[in-house]
């Protein structure tokens, strides 16, 4: 009986998809520009998604959360005015013999982390003084401002640290994590595709010396690697004239449960905290165009990310609509299957390809007011200024793509 029960929640595990993330935490001392970075792929059944900013803790803060969590209630990755970021993935493989009712408080968790936390040492005293069973289940990614930057493997009770600027635990810089705790039962959990996809890409990309903020956005979070079948579909299809032509995603980094990528650049020593540069992909990554935000800004960002309520955002709403010419089978395991012309094609045509041509203007004109910033303190002015570029370039961008108007209030 223990046996069979055991099966059956391996099966249940497999077939969820409600918050079974992909994530990163990378050392500065492996970055390109040397300021070291978290990222999360976000997989959720919440495909709606905007961004927020908040000053209703010790310090204001930014942070993704569900369209329809009117009072921003739970934030889903963030950085604050201390230059201190989270973002999490869930774990399926620790709590296994717990059986306090008490759950999924990860996102209340990291806004209170968000509130109150100004470093990695705050955040573990926070870890330790939460009441015990602390009701979460997950892998936290967390930097600061001094450079810090670690995975947290947390359950209801304990944590274990793994540090990313620890050579013994890091050795390339950068840990990884899906699913599934290192420290939990072995061989029970989630993502152990999406993990080797990871490690395949962080490791090709660590070689050529290019762990940027550009490739983890684009590279990584665009990803159409499948390491088992050991076939690039991105590559592959570049070469094929647009047509009927489906794959199937489920094992993808970037599949029909993801729905935002959020990618953090902490600062260097002596550069202004408030300056961690928060990307955003607040759609289906393939479909959404990358924008930054900043906490120094304030609260007016661009009007894409931003949504009264529990109403949804315009550029979530639009990339969902461009999402569902890319899963056109609606009924029964059509979720599953790509149509992945609609990304990418000979005639350059595809989703991703008019993107990432557009992001380049994008990337070159941040990095070249980020280099400003940096040797000069940047104003609340100039960066909305860059707010109200970035809101109508992505408009422009998106009137290539579909029928804007609709999407404007």
């Amino acid at each position: 009986m223990k046996q069979i029960l055991t099966l059956l929640l391996l099966m249940v595990v497999s077939l969820w998809q409600a918050d079974a993330c992909t994530t990163a935490v990378i050392s500065g001392k492996y970055t390109k520009d040397g300021r070291p970075m978290i990222w999360k792929l976000r997989d959720t059944e919440s495909f709606e998604n905007k961004m927020r900013y908040f000053t209703d803790g010790k310090y204001p803060y930014i942070g993704l959360i569900n369209s329809n969590d009117e009072n921003g209630e739970q934030v889903w990755g963030g950085s604050n005015a201390m230059g201190f970021a989270i973002m999490n993935s869930a774990s399926f493989n620790v709590n296994m013999q717990d059986t306090t009712s008490l759950k999924d408080q990860e996102g209340k968790f990291m806004k209170l982390s968000l509130q109150q936390c100004a470093n990695l040492e705050e955040f573990e005293q926070l870890l330790k003084e939460t009441p015990k069973p602390m009701g979460l289940a997950a892998h936290f990614g967390v930097l600061d401002a001094d450079g810090n930057v670690a995975f947290y493997e947390v359950n209801n009770r304990t944590f274990t640290k793994f540090d990313a600027n620890d050579p013994a635990q890091a050795p390339n810089g950068y840990i990884l994590r899906t699913n599934h705790s290192f420290t939990g039962k072995k061989d029970i959990g989630y993502g152990f595709i999406r993990l080797q996809t990871a490690q395949d890409i962080f490791y090709q990309a660590d070689a050529c010396g290019d762990m940027s903020a550009r490739t983890v956005i684009q590279n990584f979070s665009r990803c159409l690697k499948h390491p088992v079948l050991k076939r690039d579909f991105r590559k592959e299809f570049e070469t094929v004239p647009y047509g009927e032509n489906f794959v199937n995603s489920g094992d993808l980094i970037t599949r029909h449960g993801s729905s935002s990528m959020i990618m953090i650049e902490g600062v260097k020593e002596g550069e202004d905290k408030e300056m961690a540069t928060i990307w955003t992909q607040v759609g289906f990554p393939n479909t959404s165009i990358a924008l930054p935000v900043w906490v120094k800004g304030g609260k007016n960002l661009p009007k894409v990310l931003l949504a009264d309520g529990k109403e949804n955002c315009p550029l979530n709403a639009m990339s969902m609509e461009l999402k569902d010419r890319c899963y056109p089978i609606s009924r029964s395991a059509g979720y599953k299957y790509l149509k992945v012309s609609e990304l990418i094609n000979a005639e350059k045509t595809g989703i991703i390809q008019k993107l990432e041509k557009a992001e380049e203007k994008l990337f070159e004109k941040v990095e070249a007011q980020q280099e400003k910033w940096r040797s000069a303190k940047a104003s609340k002015k100039e960066i909305e200024e860059l707010y109200n570029w970035l809101n109508n370039y992505t408009i422009e961008t998106y009137d290539d793509l579909l029928e804007v108007e609709k999407y404007l209030k």
